[in-house]
């Protein structure tokens, strides 16, 4: 079983779009008007990261010009979005500290490196790299044991060096 993807509520598609597609880079697959769902209509974007009919959908069928939702209630806590390659979250993370888009968390979970940070509409992402299945630390019977350390901002912006072409 794979989670396949995740549909967000939006105040305007204008809002995700402007951040998973220019900022992120994600492609789009299709963006709707007034499509019908949940007794209304509304707005659809479906984004992805190649290959897959969309990994994020968003729509304002029940969120057309609302506010987001605030810290304090139940609900989805993250989406996770992972890079296939540590050069691949260094590079969103260069991409989001040349807009000055706040970065709520920086973390080294051992399993993995992520940076915890606020879509537009105020859902939190989560993106990440996650290091080879033999390196994940674990205990004295082989339980993975994650943390919650201080990401190496500088090593992980080190690995667009190694990956830019040289003169």
């Amino acid at each position: 079983m794979t989670i396949g993807h995740v549909h967000l509520r939006t105040s305007d598609i204008a809002n995700p779009r402007s951040f998973y597609v220019d900022l992120l880079g994600f492609h789009v697959v299709a963006e709707l008007r007034d499509v019908p769902g949940w007794g209304t209509t509304g707005d659809v974007l479906f984004v992805a990261a190649g290959g897959y009919h969309h990994h994020l959908g968003f729509n304002t069928w029940k969120s057309a010009g609302g506010p987001p939702q605030p810290d304090g209630v139940a609900g989805l806590h993250h989406v996770a979005i992972n890079y296939p390659t540590r050069a691949g979250l260094a590079d969103a993370l260069r991409r989001l500290q040349a807009v000055d888009w706040p970065l709520r968390q920086l973390s080294d979970h051992g399993t993995h490196e992520a940076i915890y940070v606020s879509d537009p509409d105020g859902n939190d992402v989560e993106l990440a790299w996650d290091r080879p299945v033999d390196l994940w630390p674990r205990d004295e019977h082989g339980h993975v044991t994650m943390h919650f350390g201080d990401l190496d901002v500088d090593g992980l912006l080190a690995e667009l060096e190694v990956d830019e072409p040289q003169d």
